[in-house]
């Protein structure tokens, strides 16, 4: 029965170099802790946290430019649509009046023209008339000189 007890002993003497020993190599892990994280804010967590910073600043200035350029883009879209419907409304309006004008001179030279025709339609038949009238009297005349040439006959055979 002596056996376990000394195999008890010998654990607990053994057990003394453990983890959590209160003696002079607690702070000197805790020193040596402080001073890693000192150097690791130094060398590492402070560039890292600069440019991540940076990033960050570089993304919100893109965003912001983005947003600005994105409603200038919306306010010269609204502008050149508006200015589309008006140039189109100018168009449609000036076709409107060159139509009109068109028909205008349609109907103009279509009276010029009727009035022409009319007046040659006009001079024609006065000259048909004054045709008649001397193919009347040249045949009056002719009539006039064959009853001459008739009676002479006529009265000169008896």
């Amino acid at each position: 029965m002596n056996f376990p007890i000394n195999l008890a002993r010998e654990t607990i003497t053994e057990v003394e170099g453990g983890l959590f020993d209160f003696n002079a190599t607690l702070p000197l892990i805790v020193l040596h802790f402080l001073l890693l994280m000192t150097l690791l804010n130094m060398l590492f967590y402070k560039p890292v946290t600069k440019i991540l910073d940076d990033r960050d600043e570089y993304i919100r200035n893109s965003l912001t430019t983005a947003s600005a350029s994105l409603n200038k883009a919306d306010e010269l879209t609204l502008k050149y649509e508006q200015e589309l419907a008006d140039a189109r409304k100018a168009a449609q309006e000036l076709i409107r009046l060159s139509q009109k004008e068109a028909q205008e001179i349609v109907l103009l030279k279509i009276k010029e023209a009727q009035k022409e025709a009319e007046l040659l339609i006009s001079e024609a038949s006065q000259q048909l008339i004054l045709q008649k009238e001397e193919a009347i009297k040249t045949l009056e005349d002719q009539v006039q000189t064959l009853s001459d040439q008739i009676k002479i006959k006529l009265l000169g055979n008896n």
